[in-house]
């Protein structure tokens, strides 16, 4: 059954750190019903339902996925995406990991792109300090989604936490209606 007019978050986290950023991103969201999940408790199914996905986790080490995320990857490469408008936020060390900064946004929106969906909610890169990432648009200028670095900028958090989903509000209202 498809859940219209209600938009679909799932994330994952081993510290916990991505769950606290999503608990906000919860608080501060206004759009519409959101239904929120654990990409442990994911199915091909559960993103049927939606045509307005939010997506968020980590990248560890050099360039992982989280490892909730890691271990649903190959059903996740074989979802549709075909109609469904997908925003994505993660988190990453820039300084640490500066090649790979955030670099499980784009390998989850890569898949999302194959398989016919529309990323929103671009991100822009100029106010990071990193070498490379995996989740820069074509043009570099921005991240396909919302990074967030808790372990340089927490300072930063919340009002890009805020700024993004103005964005994203934008975008999935314009879908809404």
């Amino acid at each position: 059954m498809r859940k219209e007019n209600i938009v679909g978050l799932i994330y994952g986290s081993d510290t916990g750190v991505t769950e606290e950023i999503t608990h906000t991103i919860i608080e501060e969201w206004n759009l519409c019903e959101i239904n929120v999940i654990e990409v442990t408790e994911a199915s091909k199914e559960f993103f049927g339902q939606y045509d307005l996905l939010i997506l968020g986790l980590s990248t560890w080490y050099d360039g992982d996925l989280q490892s909730d995320w890691e271990n649903y990857f190959d059903e996740f490469s074989e979802i549709d995406f075909s109609g469904k408008t997908v925003a994505l936020y993660g988190l990453g060390d820039q300084y640490g990991y500066h090649d790979y900064f955030i670099d499980g946004v784009g390998i989850l929106a890569e898949v999302i792109l194959r398989n016919g969906g529309e990323v929103v909610g671009h991100w822009p890169s100029k106010e990071y300090d990193f070498t490379e990432s995996k989740a820069l648009t074509e043009d570099e200028e921005c991240f396909y989604g919302l990074a967030i670095d808790e372990d340089n900028e927490p300072e930063l958090t919340k009002d890009r936490i805020k700024d993004w989903l103005e964005i994203i509000n934008e975008e999935f209202a314009n879908r809404l209606a």
